[in-house]
């Protein structure tokens, strides 16, 4: 069977001193299958987007800003991922340079700067603590992953860097 996915983009926005990250809460909608996680900012890609184009997109509606100077980090295919068990295919973004003032929240929940360095500590999917090191790491080189889910749980972690 082909792996057709559901291309999105996923976003880290670094303070301009890169010490804290611009996350989104996911604390409004009941019915969200990400309440209570703090994820980075991104959706689905529209038809008529490239990636780049999607990531600003999407970083202009949820947080108000517009970016400057972004670069990717990272690609990951989560098969299984979704809420129905669809697959997803995610394209990861550091942010180091915005234009405006990010938005208290949003129709998801409530942005908030964290420091980059307690970001593990916060509840988070259980998969983004394997890849989150790689998004803020030095190696300039990207990384493309595979974690897959099963019943809402990651069962595996692999990636490679060029």
């Amino acid at each position: 069977m082909p792996y057709t996915p559901i291309a999105a983009t996923l976003g880290y926005v670094l303070s301009a001193d890169r010490s804290q990250v611009l996350l989104i809460h996911r604390n409004a909608r009941k019915d969200d299958h990400h309440l209570g996680k703090y994820n980075g900012l991104g959706g689905k890609l529209e038809a008529d987007e490239d990636v780049l184009a999607g990531m600003r997109r999407e970083i202009r509606e949820e947080a108000g800003i517009d970016c400057v100077e972004l670069a990717l980090r990272g690609t990951i295919s989560w098969p299984g991922f979704g809420k129905r068990g669809e697959d997803w295919l995610g394209f990861v973004f550091l942010v180091t340079a915005f234009t405006g003032t990010p938005l208290e929240r949003n129709p998801e929940g409530t942005l908030e700067w964290v420091p980059v360095a307690r970001i593990l500590d916060l509840p988070l999917w259980e998969g983004d603590r394997h890849f989150l090191p790689l998004v803020f790491d030095a190696d300039p080189r990207p990384f493309h992953g595979v974690m897959p889910y099963r019943d809402g749980r990651m069962q595996s972690w692999r990636y490679s860097r060029a």
